[in-house]
């Protein structure tokens, strides 16, 4: 006979029963963030979409490579505002 993966570990019985707790551990952007259930260590994130998915490696690839993408665009930005209100 078999044996649940869930009745084995306590945590993950009382994320099945109580659900997950998730912690925001890194925000990405405004919208994406990335999410960690401080019971479990089950980790998810955000999509294109806006639901919670798995955060698998293809995941956070595409986040570390918009995380880059958005803090460059936060420096142009603040540079460029630093710039205009200096002349």
């Amino acid at each position: 006979m078999k044996k649940s993966t869930s009745a084995t570990n306590p945590s993950k019985l009382y994320c099945a029963i109580f659900g997950h707790n998730y912690k925001v551990t890194r925000q990405v952007t405004h919208h994406v963030k990335e999410y960690k259930c401080s019971c479990c260590k089950k980790e998810l994130t955000t999509n294109s979409n806006g639901h919670l998915t798995e955060l698998t490696p293809k995941f956070k690839e595409i986040n570390a490579t918009l995380a880059k993408i958005y803090s460059n665009k936060l420096s142009r930005m603040n540079a460029q505002r630093f710039n205009t209100s200096a002349a």
